[in-house]
């Protein structure tokens, strides 16, 4: 049996059965069991989450009796077989029936005959088996062809255009560039790139912000440079909520919202690890990621705490120069990433995270000096969340006027789907 193979299917098996997150399902199996091609077995992993819904398509069409009458070792082979014959074109034919079919005796032997069947029928028909019919749903068509839940597009229909509605469903299923933010408390980018290079990576600056660098590569995140602290993995979206914060050398600055870290150790590095940084989450163990990063990017200006950002700290009020609301949303910026986010259930919670989410902002804006910055992001493009959330706080608080909003699009911009708004608060007359 394939040891790459193997390692992927039991990563699917982790977000399918476990509801597992992607990125850390795959990087505890890759770990585990060491896989010789660990690019291929990423690349198989994400691909199959990206394109789960066309897949169970598929299968359910396929199958006498249906997908549900199927468990989730079955279902995960077929989805992976059959994502090798349509999207991998490196992979021979032979090799993904075949390998399937070691997998099913391994793992589901009872149902090794239906893999091996299935798997051949649609190894002949698939070029010429159809999507559901635009022209009677087009949201189960789009759902079906993207995979992404029909819920989304629904939103999105909302408040876009179809077109524009189906190229930003086409940019979700890319896969996203590898952007490192260099530390420039460490390193020039000259010297940096160059120390990619001389490594055998390609790289290239960033389309948006100055310390961004786009590299190609494998293996970057177990190179010296990155363990001295000389980058970051950081998409450019997430880099220019720090170049908007705009933080200064010696400022007083609070991060509501901080963990994993990556945002705050921006702003720590663009302030020359100056002044003062209060990262704050509601869970202390996502901070020790933060004060882990810290450690190896040589920064000593944050201080973490443990803090629910929708209570107000009467210690902190009118005490800090910027302050960052980067808030729990629900994602839809970042599918790339993270294809797991196109399937989630429209739940109660995400019906009220617009609350929340004007709720940390409405108590972050009381530790903003007169004169002071305030800027509201997300990581998802759903307007009831970004632009409206916006709307009502400054309805509510006419001390702060929007200085500037940006929404970031993989479609129109090449990066993850993010929101900025930068407001600004009045100086007492």
């Amino acid at each position: 049996m394939d040891n790459n193979r193997k390692t992927a299917y039991l990563a699917l098996l982790d977000v399918h059965s476990k509801k597992a997150y992607s990125n850390l399902a795959l990087n505890h199996k890759i770990a585990m069991h060491k896989p010789n091609k660990p690019a291929f077995v990423r690349e198989l992993t994400y691909g199959v989450l990206e394109r789960k819904l066309t897949l169970d398509y598929y299968i359910d069409n396929m199958v006498t009796e249906g997908i549900d009458s199927l468990k989730a070792p079955e279902i995960t082979i077929l989805r992976m077989g059959m994502y090798q014959l349509s999207f991998m074109d490196s992979v021979p034919e032979y090799a993904a029936v075949n390998e399937s079919v070691e997998l099913a005796k391994k793992y589901c032997r009872s149902k090794s005959g239906l893999v091996n069947k299935v798997l051949k029928e649609f190894k002949k028909n698939r070029q010429t088996m159809e999507l559901p019919s635009r022209e009677d749903d087009e949201i189960r068509y789009l759902s079906v062809k993207y995979s992404y839940a029909p819920w989304i597009i629904e939103l999105w229909l909302k408040y876009y255009s179809d077109e524009f509605v189906e190229k930003l469903l086409a940019a979700g299923n890319e896969k996203p560039p590898l952007t490192i933010r260099m530390n420039w408390l460490k390193v020039r980018k000259e010297d940096l790139m160059k120390a990619l290079r001389d490594r055998g990576y390609e790289a290239e600056d960033g389309r948006i912000c100055q310390n961004a660098i786009n590299v190609k590569g494998t293996g970057i995140l177990e190179s010296e440079l990155y363990k001295h602290g000389l980058f970051t993995p950081q998409d450019e979206s997430s880099m220019l909520v720090a170049e908007k914060l705009n933080p200064k050398q010696g400022d007083i600055v609070m991060d509501v919202c901080a963990a994993p870290g990556g945002k705050t150790t921006a702003i720590a590095e663009r302030m020359n690890n100056t002044g003062k940084i209060y990262a704050s989450d509601i869970y202390r163990r996502k901070l020790d990621v933060v004060d882990a990063a810290a450690e190896r990017l040589g920064i000593t200006n944050i201080e973490t705490r443990s803090w629910d950002a929708t209570r107000v700290d009467s210690t902190m009020i009118r005490k800090a120069d910027r302050v960052l609301v980067d808030a729990p949303c629900s994602g839809l910026g970042v599918v790339r990433r993270k294809p797991e986010i196109k399937y989630k259930e429209h739940t109660d919670e995400m019906t009220l995270l617009p609350s929340k989410q004007h709720a940390i902002l409405s108590a972050s804006s009381a530790y903003v000096k007169p004169g002071g910055t305030l800027v509201y992001s997300t990581c998802t493009i759903n307007p009831e969340e970004n632009e409206q959330v916006v709307a009502n706080f400054l309805k509510k608080h006419g001390d702060f006027e929007k200085v500037e909003d940006t929404l970031l699009l993989p479609n129109d911009n090449g990066t993850d789907g993010f929101y900025i708004c930068v407001m600004k608060k009045d100086m007492p007359e």
